[in-house]
């Protein structure tokens, strides 16, 4: 019996030596192999940033009166130049027939008054010569000068008069215009407000209504979207930006920065941003952009088409990562010199190499260093 006593526990260490210890079961876990891949370093919105026109005009007419004729319908292309509304005009193109006859009648009076200065000044010129043969009398001469001068004045005056009649006339030709609603740029029709007989007046001071047409120049957009305070230092016009819209879902499109706001909005006091707009560089002709869509921007800082990489997820906290040891199955964690990064991949400068396994995020519970894992469709690997 004692001898059964001192050979048990020389037993259990042996057995331990000999692999016979069964250690926990191998958690399933889903690796990811580091490879090269594009790494870019970027500034991204902080809030949905919209799709704006380039020209928007918001187009009323300055007086009021009743819709004449309505050229136009929601959704139609037009021209710059082309009409769009008109009010009932009537009596505005009659005060320029008015205007128009008032400066026909100085015409004729200027013409009048100019051909008498003329007779008066050739009737002086003989005058004179008969005064120097002692044929005239000095009081006579003097009467034609003076009517010479009166006909001189009323020419001249004449002309300010024609002057006047011409502003007139220009006034009431602007005015008739005003009752005209025309395209100021080639665009689309948004939206009317009014209708034809309808009575349409001018905004009053202070209360804005809406304007009669909504014109969009859809051929030249843009995405104006806040980015973080933080991050406006590292931004500049030019700069090549990546455009995504919810409306086209797994489809981006290419841009430039083209303007910064020269100030920081304060919405919040804790989220201060800067409004950015970025311009379209290209636009498939098969999709119709609309403006007031949402869209996010991605500005392109710095870029490796071809660098080792690994997703970001996988950083654990000091820059370490769990790597796969194929030889006994064991995670270790390993130090990682990162370069370039956002929020998808990370730059490998040091640490690993290509084809090296890893485990790609920290959603998996319960892996630590040294954890005994199995990649999923392989079987568990046993410590020798």
């Amino acid at each position: 019996m004692r001898k059964l006593l001192i050979i048990i526990p020389i037993f259990v260490p042996l057995m331990l030596l000999a692999g016979f210890w069964v250690r926990p079961d191998p958690i399933p876990v889903q690796l990811v192999e580091v490879a090269n891949g594009a790494v870019e370093t970027l500034v991204a919105n902080t809030r949905a940033g919209t799709v704006k026109a380039c020209r928007r005009a918001h187009l009323s007419f300055k007086t009021g009166g009743q819709v004449s004729e309505l050229l136009i319908h929601a959704g139609q292309r037009v021209q710059a130049g082309d009409v769009l509304m008109r009010l009932r005009q009537d009596d505005l193109e009659a005060r320029v027939e008015e205007a128009r006859a008032r400066l026909d009648a100085q015409r004729n009076l200027r013409e009048q008054s100019c051909s008498q200065a003329s007779q008066d000044q050739r009737d002086l010129q003989r005058l004179d010569r008969l005064a120097e043969r002692k044929l005239a009398a000095q009081d006579v001469l003097d009467q034609s000068a003076t009517r010479a001068r009166l006909s001189q004045l009323l020419c001249s005056s004449g002309e300010a008069k024609i002057r006047e009649a011409e502003a007139s006339l220009d006034l009431q030709r602007a005015q008739l215009d005003q009752a005209t609603l025309r395209a100021p740029f080639a665009g689309i029709v948004a939206e009317i407000n009014g209708e034809l007989g309808e009575v349409v007046t001018p905004s009053p001071p202070g209360i804005p209504t809406p304007a009669a047409v909504d014109l969009i120049d859809d051929q030249c957009l843009y995405v104006e979207a806040p980015i973080d305070e933080v991050d406006a230092a590292l931004v500049r016009p030019g700069m090549p930006v990546r455009i995504t819209l919810d409306a086209f879902r797994g489809r981006s499109f290419e841009g430039r920065v083209s303007r910064i706001a020269p100030f920081v909005r304060e919405l919040e006091k804790q989220a201060r941003t800067v409004d950015i707009e970025v311009k379209f560089e290209r636009v498939p002709r098969d999709l119709m952009l609309l403006s007031g869509y949402s869209a996010d921007v991605e500005i392109l800082l710095a870029q490796r088409k071809q660098a080792l990489r690994v997703p970001t997820e996988s950083l654990l906290e000091g820059g370490k990562v769990l790597r796969y040891d194929p030889s006994n199955g064991h995670l270790h964690e390993q130090k990682v010199e990162i370069g370039l990064a956002n929020w998808r991949w990370s730059e490998v400068k040091g640490g690993l190499a290509a084809g090296d396994r890893i485990i790609p995020s920290l959603e998996h519970e319960g892996l630590v260093d040294g954890s005994v894992v199995s990649p999923s469709g392989e079987s568990a690997e046993r410590a020798p």
